[in-house]
């Protein structure tokens, strides 16, 4: 399953990402984590240290490779150059897996060793100075984007990515790429306003966006929550001691998080399996292919000189029927 968090900046959408994170390496589930955000806070938040987070490889650096790879023997695709943050796979394109090996992994993931068990952790690259004025960080998100759009996934193994703050996650069609968004708020107005962005954009493309409640102190606050989210808000979580010396640098053992917290994770392991019964592929590549003829025609033609909209293989359909052997 593909797990988005997303939410307004300080929500605790990264931590809470982290904990999700930590939870199902716990319960023994395959985790590929990918942190999307332009912070860059979620290899500190499972336990890296500042230098081991700073050498992790960025995938917007690799991205040649990338589209190298997953461009496979597709026959639309006459070159990488020419692939871009929507190019859908076809006939001959390479796919990925969660649990297999493959250059991607290799050059872009580093497996980060948790108490109950190992996940992978990619992540797009920090916004740099060298960015500032001459590139957005949109660019750095299409690799995630890219490499979503070519992911097969099975019912017991996990993406979790940590969205941008905010309602940047709409720039592009990533947002689509999801079985279950969960989207982290405050019980403040202010917290709740990303909620309404986000199921204004949404509604339209049969995105599932639960929301966990967060930094939530009394009944007054669920109170609140409840009726600004109505049925949409699927649990809370309080303070936690546990998150706290986690933040001080004096991580506890994930066995000790409070109980409250811990079953307040079941419950979005519990809606994200859920959320699996209505996965659709057929709507999943529909999407994909929407997004990409946009991109072609808004920018992507100019860019590459090429007939993006020539990409789409009519035939495919994205999905575990097609979990056959790779071109080499």
């Amino acid at each position: 399953m593909k797990i988005a968090f997303v939410g307004k900046g300080g929500s605790g959408k990264t931590t809470l990402s982290s904990l999700f994170i930590r939870h199902l390496a716990a319960n023994e589930a395959p985790v590929v984590a990918v942190d999307a955000d332009i912070n860059q806070h979620l290899g500190a938040a499972l336990g890296l240290s500042e230098a081991e987070a700073a050498e992790l490889p960025s995938m917007g650096a690799h991205l040649p490779l990338i589209k190298d790879y997953l461009r496979g023997s597709n026959p639309r695709i006459a070159s990488a150059e020419t692939m871009i943050k929507t190019t859908p796979p076809g006939e001959g394109s390479r796919l990925l897996r969660v649990t297999e090996d493959n250059p991607v992994y290799e050059a872009c993931a580093r497996t980060v060793r948790l108490d109950d068990g190992d996940v992978r952790l990619m992540a797009t690259g920090p916004f740099t100075e060298s960015d500032l004025g001459v590139s957005c960080y949109h660019s750095k998100v299409g690799a995630v984007e890219l490499c979503l759009n070519h992911l097969v996934d099975g019912a017991e193994e996990y993406v979790v990515v940590d969205m941008t703050a905010g309602s940047d996650s709409f720039a592009s069609g990533m947002f689509t790429r999801f079985d279950m968004t969960f989207l982290v708020a405050e019980p403040t107005l202010k917290g709740v306003s990303v909620y309404r962005q986000y199921k204004e954009y949404a509604r339209d493309f049969d995105v599932a966006v639960k929301v966990v409640g967060n930094k939530v102190q009394s009944p007054d606050d669920v109170e609140f929550l409840r009726g600004e989210v109505g049925d949409d808000l699927l649990v809370t979580l309080g303070h936690s001691d546990w998150v706290r010396a986690m933040e001080k640098g004096r991580p506890l053992r994930f066995e000790l998080l409070e109980a409250d917290n811990r079953m307040a994770l079941q419950t979005l392991q519990n809606a994200a399996e859920d959320s699996y019964a209505a996965r659709d592929w057929e709507r999943y590549t529909r999407q994909m292919v929407h997004f990409h003829l946009k991109n072609a025609e808004s920018w992507g033609n100019a860019r590459t000189g090429a007939d993006l909209a020539a990409q789409v293989d009519p035939a495919f359909v994205l999905g575990e029927p097609a979990l056959v052997p790779q071109p080499g």
